[in-house]
């Protein structure tokens, strides 16, 4: 596996926007049944929407990862919906190379405090990424906890903010 076989991007054009949204419902609605046919929310209008690309998939099946980010109010931003293709969660890099993007992108925006509801299965995978539980909580009758991660251990990347001029979709 080459290193530049993945890679981890802002969604920019509706071809990507369409694959985000797809995987988000497949794994969020069909795999995992926490919401029924669309895991969409209010939400979707102020997020930016990141996603993994495998460059060695077909064109229709290179977005194997997603991951949004939000601010709430100045400085303090959210990662939401992180989820993995099936078929790539034992590759191992990417869920953590999602994480990376979102947080050093919003940190490189001015974020002083990045937080994130982490079902519980995963917050073993989350502590060793440097990032410390806050709250335990219920979230659609499943656990979850509320995790903030270390800015520290996420440098600030010079990604440029775009533009948000539709839900998840941007223009530089």
């Amino acid at each position: 596996m080459s290193a530049s076989r993945y890679s981890f991007a802002l969604a920019r054009s509706p071809q990507q926007v369409a694959a985000y949204y797809q995987l988000r419902q497949a794994i969020f609605c069909q795999e995992q049944a926490l919401f029924t046919e669309d895991d969409g929310d209010d939400l979707d209008q102020i997020a930016y929407p990141i996603i993994a690309i495998d460059h060695q998939a077909p064109p229709d099946e290179q977005v194997v990862g997603v991951v949004r980010i939000y601010e709430t109010q100045p400085r303090l931003w959210y990662g939401g919906r992180l989820g993995v293709h099936p078929d790539y969660r034992r590759v191992g890099r990417i869920g953590k190379g999602l994480i990376h993007k979102a947080v050093t992108t919003a940190h490189g925006w001015g974020c002083d405090r990045f937080l994130a509801t982490v079902q519980r299965q995963n917050v073993r995978f989350f502590r060793r990424l440097h990032w410390a539980s806050l709250d335990e909580l219920v979230i659609r009758e499943h656990p979850h906890h509320l995790m903030a991660a270390d800015l520290a251990f996420y440098p600030p990347s010079a990604e440029p903010r775009p533009t948000l001029t539709a839900p998840g979709l941007q223009v530089s």
